[in-house]
C-alpha cells in the first residue's frame, strides 16, 4: 500500500472540500449581502419563526457553523435575544442537512473541473462584482466535489487494510462512534466536511449504516466548537447562546443513542423502501436526526434558556432594539406625537452619553464588555435615529402650528447632533482598539488630561439633553460656557502632548491616538452646542 498517497490524497482533498466549502459559503453571503443579518434580526419574534429563519439562512449559505456564529453575533450586539437565537440554533441545524443531500444525490464529481473552470470564468473574466460573487458560489461548489472524489480515491485502499478493518469493528461500539465523529469534528470545524467523509468512506463500503450513525451523531455535537469559539470574549448573552448550541446537541445525541437500535431500523427501512446508497441514508440520518431533534426540543425553548441562564451565571445588561415611544395612533394630534419624539430623542441623548461611558472604560480598563456596549448602543442609536426622523416627517405632513413647526424643527435637528456623539464614541472604541494593537502607553499626565476633558464632555452632553427636554435656556447658555472650556482644553492639551511627543516622552502611535481623542471629545461639545443653540434660538 502506497501511504504517501493515501495520505497526500485523503490530507489533500479535505483541504479542497474546506477551502470549497468556505468559498462557496462566503461567496453566498457575499451574494446576499447584509439582508441575510436583517433577516435573522427581524424576523426571529418566537422560537417557530426563529427555527425557520435558521434553516433558510443555513440553506441559502450552505454553513450551520456561519449561521450559528451569526446569530451569537447578533445576540452579542443585542440584537437578538437569547430565546430568537436558541430557535436560530435549532433551525440552523435543520438547514445544514442540505449539504449532505446535496453529496449524497447529486454524482456529480466527474464533472467537478468544468464547474471550477465556470467559476473562473466568472471571477476573473467579468468586471459586475455579483458576477464575481456567483463565479465565487460555483468555483467553491466545484471545489467541494474535487476535494471530496480526490478523498473517495485516496481511501479506496483502506478496505483491505486489517488494522482499519478492526478499527471499523471496534466502530459497533456506539459511544466510541460517537466519541470519534466529535472529535474528528472539533478538529475540521465542520460538520458538512465530517459527514461528506463520512458518505465518502459508506460509498466505498469501509463503513456500513450501523456504525455511520453514531459517528454522525458525534459529527452534530463536534459541531458547536465554532459556537464556543464565536463567543469567547462575547457578551454574557453570546456565551449563553453558544452554550445552549451544544446542550441542545448533546440532549439530541443522548436521545438517539439510546434508541439507536429503532433509528437504525427505521433509516435502513426508508434506504431500502427509496432504493437509496449508503451515502444517501447517511443523509436521511443526518436529516432525521436534527428535525427530530428540533421538534421534541422546540416546545422547551424556554427551559433550555433558563437552564444556560444559570449554567452561565453574570449580569446580562440588555437593550430595548426598537423605539419605546413612537405610537403611530398619535400621529393624528400633532402637539402629543412631538411630546412622544421628544421622549424617544432623550431616550437617544441618554444612550449617546452611556456609549461616551463606556469607550472611556474600554480605553483606560481594556473591559471587552464596554467594548461590546458601545458597539450595541451604536446601532440602537442608529435605528432610533431613523425610526424618529420618519416619526416626525409624518407628523409634519399635517398642519402644524407655529410653534409646534418650530418644535419639530428643533427635535429633527438635534436627532442628527445625537447621532453624531454616538458616532464619536464609536471612534475612540476603534482608538482604543488601535491603542491595544499597537500596545501603546500613556504617560500619567496624558491620562489625567484625557480623563478631565471626558468628564466635561460628558457633563457638557447631559447639561445640552436636559436644556432639550425642559426648554432649560439657562442650562443651554452653561452648555456654550462649557463648550468654549472644551476648545481651550482641546488645544492646552494638544500643545502639551506634542511638546511630550518632541522630548520622545511618548511614542508615535500613542500621540496620535491621544490627538485623535481629544479632536473627538471637541466634536462631542460642538453637537452638545448646537443642542444648545436650537433651544436658545428655536432653530
Amino acid at each position: 500500500m502506497d501511504w504517501q498517497d493515501l495520505i497526500f490524497k485523503f490530507v489533500g482533498g479535505l483541504g479542497i472540500f474546506l477551502f470549497g466549502l468556505k468559498y462557496m459559503s462566503e461567496g453566498l453571503q457575499k451574494t446576499a449581502g447584509d439582508k441575510l443579518r436583517s433577516l435573522l434580526a427581524k424576523y426571529t419574534t418566537n422560537p417557530l419563526l426563529g427555527v425557520l429563519v435558521g434553516v433558510v439562512v443555513t440553506i441559502l449559505i450552505q454553513s450551520s457553523s456561519g449561521t450559528t456564529v451569526l446569530a451569537v453575533g447578533l445576540v452579542n450586539a443585542g440584537l437578538m435575544t437569547l430565546r430568537q437565537s436558541i430557535g436560530v440554533i435549532m433551525g440552523a441545524n435543520i438547514g445544514t442537512t442540505m449539504t449532505a443531500f446535496i453529496i449524497a444525490g447529486v454524482k456529480i464529481q466527474n464533472y467537478a473541473l468544468p464547474i471550477i473552470a465556470v467559476g473562473v470564468f466568472l471571477i476573473f473574466f467579468l468586471k459586475k462584482k455579483l458576477y464575481n460573487y456567483i463565479g465565487q458560489v460555483i468555483f467553491g461548489f466545484g471545489m467541494l466535489f474535487y476535494g471530496l472524489k480526490t478523498m473517495g480515491s485516496g481511501v479506496k485502499p483502506l478496505k483491505d487494510l486489517e488494522v482499519f478493518k478492526d478499527f471499523i469493528i471496534n466502530l459497533d461500539n456506539p459511544i466510541l462512534g460517537v466519541i470519534v465523529g466529535t472529535i474528528f469534528t472539533v478538529i475540521v470545524q465542520s460538520s458538512s466536511a465530517t459527514i461528506g467523509i463520512l458518505q465518502t468512506i459508506a460509498s466505498e463500503d469501509l463503513i456500513n449504516i450501523r456504525q455511520a450513525l453514531p459517528v454522525l451523531f458525534g459529527d452534530n455535537i463536534g459541531t458547536t466548537i465554532t459556537a464556543i469559539i464565536a463567543s469567547i470574549g462575547a457578551s454574557v448573552a453570546a456565551r449563553r447562546a453558544a452554550a445552549a448550541h451544544v446542550i441542545f446537541n448533546i440532549i439530541g445525541a443522548t436521545l438517539f443513542i439510546i434508541f439507536l437500535y429503532p433509528v437504525t431500523q427505521l433509516i435502513i427501512w426508508l434506504g431500502d423502501f427509496t432504493g437509496a446508497s449508503v451515502s444517501m441514508q447517511i443523509a436521511y440520518g443526518h436529516g432525521f436526526f436534527n428535525i427530530t431533534n428540533t421538534l421534541i426540543q422546540l416546545p422547551f425553548v424556554g427551559l433550555l434558556a433558563y437552564l444556560v441562564t444559570k449554567l452561565v451565571p453574570g449580569e446580562m445588561k440588555e437593550l430595548e432594539f426598537e423605539a419605546k415611544y413612537l405610537d403611530e395612533r398619535l400621529l393624528s394630534n400633532p402637539s402629543v406625537g412631538l411630546g412622544q419624539a421628544q421622549h424617544e430623542i432623550i431616550r437617544m441623548g441618554e444612550l449617546a452619553r452611556e456609549s461616551l461611558q463606556e469607550a472611556s472604560n474600554y480605553f483606560f480598563n481594556k473591559n471587552d464588555k464596554s467594548r461590546n456596549m458601545v458597539e450595541q448602543t451604536e446601532e440602537l442609536i442608529n435605528e432610533l435615529d431613523k425610526k424618529t426622523t420618519e416619526y416626525l416627517v409624518k407628523i409634519q405632513q399635517n398642519e402644524l402650528s407655529e410653534k409646534e413647526s418650530g418644535k419639530a424643527s428643533v427635535l429633527m435637528q438635534s436627532i442628527n447632533d445625537i447621532e453624531r456623539i454616538g458616532d464619536h464614541s464609536e471612534n475612540i472604541m476603534e482608538l482604543a482598539d488601535l491603542s491595544i494593537l499597537k500596545k501603546a502607553e500613556f504617560s500619567d499626565e496624558a491620562c489625567s488630561e484625557l480623563k478631565k476633558m471626558i468628564e466635561l464632555t460628558d457633563k457638557t452632553i447631559q447639561q445640552s439633553i436636559e436644556s432639550l427636554e425642559n426648554d432649560d435656556k439657562k442650562l443651554a447658555e452653561q452648555v456654550l460656557e462649557n463648550e468654549a472650556e472644551l476648545d481651550n482644553m482641546e488645544k492646552q492639551f494638544r500643545k502639551a502632548h506634542i511638546k511630550r511627543l518632541n522630548q520622545n516622552l511618548c511614542s508615535g502611535t500613542s500621540g496620535a491616538v491621544f490627538l485623535d481623542i481629544l479632536s473627538n471629545l471637541e466634536r462631542m461639545g460642538d453637537h452638545s452646542k448646537n443642542i444648545a443653540q436650537y433651544v436658545i434660538f428655536g432653530e
